[in-house]
């Protein structure tokens, strides 16, 4: 079995003018919510195998502070360029190509990508996912290559402001 965590990034700041898309860091609101949400995931007693984020400075920030309340080393967090800028096809094809040695994975992107993947994958609807959202899946398979919708199963869905 293969397990997914599909995390969108935290809230991030419009402040900054002369920073790039994907120099923009997370604004106060993120900055509170990825590690409530960190607490959630522990919560629930989830440790994954690779947490593998953008490079984007907002996703890489949300995955370090995820990790952190997971106690996951941040210096083990891998860096996908793809993700930054995938639509379905690139996430899923990302997905796929994970080592097969990870049971689980948290995978920390952007919408409307995100939300799009996870459709795509749950065999149950969700609308679009809101910053800090994370979706986990299970798949009945051995190998990251074979994940589907065909054998996913919905495991939970869950957000900052439902933790509050």
């Amino acid at each position: 079995m293969k397990t997914l965590y599909l995390f969108r990034h935290a809230k991030s700041s419009w402040s900054f003018d002369d920073l790039s898309d994907q120099e923009r860091p997370l604004n106060d609101r993120g900055r509170d919510d990825a590690p409530i949400m960190g607490q959630a995931l522990s919560k629930r007693r989830i440790c994954p195998d690779v947490i593998v984020s953008s490079p984007a400075v907002r996703a890489m920030s949300t995955a370090v502070l995820v990790a952190r309340e997971l106690q996951y080393p941040s210096d083990k967090i891998s860096i996908d360029a793809g993700i930054y800028g995938a639509d379905v096809d690139d996430l899923l094809a990302i997905i796929r190509a994970l080592p097969n040695s990870a049971a689980s994975v948290l995978l920390v992107g952007h919408n409307p990508t995100i939300t799009e993947t996870a459709n795509a994958l749950s065999p149950s609807a969700l609308n679009e996912m809101p910053t800090a959202a994370v979706v986990c899946l299970h798949f009945e398979c051995e190998k990251w290559e074979e994940v589907s919708k065909a054998n996913a199963e919905f495991y939970f869905y869950d957000y900052p402001r439902n933790e509050n």
